[in-house]
């Protein structure tokens, strides 16, 4: 066969230049595909902390930092409220500076005059409930400036406005959601999986997670090791990097279902996908592509486990193996790991 292999070879066309990468033994995991789906770590419905029309609205995609105004309540009321505290803090402040002048002046008369000692203690009654008075003032202000400053309704993380919950125009209650508030840069994957895959799930096994058209790698954020009666079902939420996903996709998750046993793995990227068979391109001693026959078993990652003719250290071809004939010579560069 080899023979014949090389007679090819040497008649054949010139060597294709291929990429090559080294089957190996690696420990692999069964694992199933769960379902799956995207969510945002901060999603808010973000609620009015004081009643009043709403005069203003963000709109529905605005992009918002923390700290932007989302909405505006009319704060009319509670500005005339305000305004009106700070009247009558300058009269107390007034009263008091009285008072306390005539105490200072009775209490010099008191040392000779007993009539004084009277109108002093009344005078000294009259300045401590006006500075009561004036420190009761002071708070309301205080939380009539809180009310009006909490009539503009802030961002309290950035994000984008999913969508209006009330409108402009409308009354707002305390506690009434305004708008949605979802970032869409902090996200995570939640899914449910069976209890008895908790076993093989720790902080450092990374899960692979495919949409319709793309695949990445994920870790382990958050396991809740509580069952739901019903279903049997644990939550599982992973932490991954890829910027074209959004809130509310559907993807799969590859969960462990068994121990990890050592088994044959070649890269992904090596097989050849025929209509009614999977093959590789091993490269031989003599660079002279031979194809062969696999059987696929799990998967980890960019790797994944075969069942054939090969052993750990064969050179397999990983770039240009589609445009290849049988026993064709090749020129070969190793893919680093």
């Amino acid at each position: 066969m080899l023979f014949s292999l090389a007679l090819l070879a040497a008649d054949g066309p010139p060597p294709a230049p291929v990429v090559v990468a080294l089957a190996k033994e690696q420990a692999i995991a069964p694992s199933s595909w769960f379902f799956g789906s995207i969510h945002s770590r901060s999603q808010a419905n973000i609620a009015s902390e004081v009643a009043g029309r709403l005069l203003e609205v963000a709109e529905v995609g605005r992009l918002v930092k923390k700290g932007d105004t989302l909405a505006r309540i009319d704060a009319s009321a509670i500005t005339l409220q305000h305004d009106e505290l700070r009247a009558q803090i300058t009269s107390e402040q007034a009263r008091l500076t009285f008072f306390t002048s005539e105490v200072e002046r009775l209490q010099r008369l008191a040392k000779t005059n007993h009539a004084a000692r009277t109108q002093l203690e009344q005078m000294q009654s009259d300045r401590d409930a006006t500075r009561g008075a004036l420190a009761a003032a002071r708070s309301r202000l205080a939380q009539s400036k809180d009310r009006v400053e909490r009539s503009h309704i802030k961002a309290p993380f950035s994000g984008t406005v999913a969508q209006r919950l009330l409108e402009p125009g409308e009354w707002a209650d305390s506690g009434d959601a305004i708008v949605e508030l979802i970032d869409i840069n902090n996200l995570e994957v939640r899914a449910r999986i069976p209890l008895d895959s908790m076993a093989y799930i720790n902080a450092e096994t990374a899960l692979l997670i495919k949409s319709d058209k793309d695949e990445v790698m994920a870790t382990l954020r958050s396991l809740v090791p509580i069952g739901d009666v019903a279903s049997r079902l644990a939550e599982l939420r992973l932490n991954f990097t890829y910027s074209d996903w959004r809130p509310g996709q559907s993807v799969r998750v590859a969960i462990p279902t068994g121990e990890a046993k050592q088994s044959l793995v070649v890269p992904r990227d090596a097989l050849v996908l025929r209509s009614n068979s999977t093959r590789v391109y091993r490269v031989n001693d003599d660079d002279i592509a031979e194809p062969i026959d696999v059987v696929l078993g799990n998967a980890d990652g960019d790797w994944i486990e075969v069942i054939a003719d090969l052993a750990a250290g064969d050179r397999v071809i990983i770039r240009g193996a589609e445009r290849l004939r049988p026993g064709q010579k090749v020129a070969t560069k190793t893919n680093l790991p």
